[in-house]
């Protein structure tokens, strides 16, 4: 009897572990998109870039570009124009109730976040996160304010990387600004490794900062502006340039490359100018996604 009254026992116990379980695992979820509907439920890539989301974020003849997710993966921010939207309008889709509801429009336009979600970056501005929603765009200041900005990623450390432009220059450069003793110090240019072409833009630096990715018109490059990465050597130098190849370039344009919160994937613009038949051109373009396996396989062995 004392042995039946165990087993029992130990039966009721495990019931219970698993009902717990069972419970967190389900409040996780509602905290967290599962892995399987995380990406707006789209089947991953592989190491040939795809079009994200077709049908619901892509379109044939539209331009969408700069998907960017929040950092809990809650909310896809991107920016449309075609069909309803005349003008480039800044949309985005919320993940509520365990699943993605419709695109609406929003405020937020091309976000940067910072890795706690409360702080948005975008050029030389910021906002924060407040008790009653994002606070006005305030002014960085220096060195953030010496030119144009067009993009900005900061790493863990708390170091900017940035582009700059001086209108009617088309160049442009990528520098730095570390964070000392409480204050941004003047922006330092990197060297020939980065700044090689024309349109250099869009730097986004990996957390550790063992990396950074930008676009570029160069020479050695497929077409109308190529993906590029760097890797940073031990003395803190960085190699030559990469380029990402002809699995993610291609002969049209290519551009804002950035690794999703998760490490998961590399999300990036590809498009190209069409004439209308009075001369004018537009832009036509899509979201691409492709596995990060692509970094490691091009990582110095």
């Amino acid at each position: 009897m004392r042995s039946s009254n165990f087993i029992t026992s130990i039966l009721i116990f495990t019931l219970i572990l698993y009902a717990c379980d069972t419970k967190n695992q389900k409040a996780m979820n509602n905290d967290f998109p599962i892995l399987e509907n995380r990406y707006l439920g789209q089947k991953p890539p592989g190491l040939t870039a795809a079009i994200f989301a077709p049908g619901i974020i892509a379109t044939e003849e539209g331009f969408e570009s700069d998907v960017k997710f929040s950092p809990n993966m809650k909310k896809v921010y991107f920016v449309k124009r075609g069909g309803k939207y005349e003008e480039r309008t800044p949309l985005v889709i919320r993940y509520e109730n365990n699943k993605w509801g419709n695109e609406s429009v929003t405020d937020i336009q091309h976000p940067i976040f910072s890795t706690d979600g409360n702080i948005i970056y975008k050029g030389n501005e910021y906002m924060e996160r407040t008790e009653s929603g994002w606070s006005e765009f305030k002014s960085m200041g220096p060195p953030f304010t010496d030119k144009h900005i067009m993009g900005i990623s900061i790493s863990d450390k708390g170091t900017f990387y940035f582009d700059q432009f001086a209108p009617p220059d088309t160049i442009g450069a990528i520098s730095y600004s570390r964070l000392v003793d409480g204050k941004y110090e003047p922006r330092q240019k990197m060297g020939k490794e980065i700044n090689i072409g024309s349109w250099i833009a869009h730097p986004y630096i990996a957390p550790d900062e063992s990396y950074i990715m930008w676009d570029a018109v160069r020479e050695d490059g497929y077409g109308d502006g190529d993906l590029y990465i760097s890797f940073r050597q031990k003395d803190g130098s960085w190699e030559a340039a990469i380029n990402l190849g002809d699995k993610i370039n291609t002969a049209h344009q290519e551009n804002g490359v950035r690794v999703t919160p998760d490490g998961k994937y590399l999300f990036f613009w590809r498009g190209y100018e069409k004439v209308k038949e009075d001369g004018s051109t537009y832009w036509v373009g899509n979201p691409y996604w492709v596995d990060a396996q692509v970094i490691e396989n091009l990582r110095p062995k």
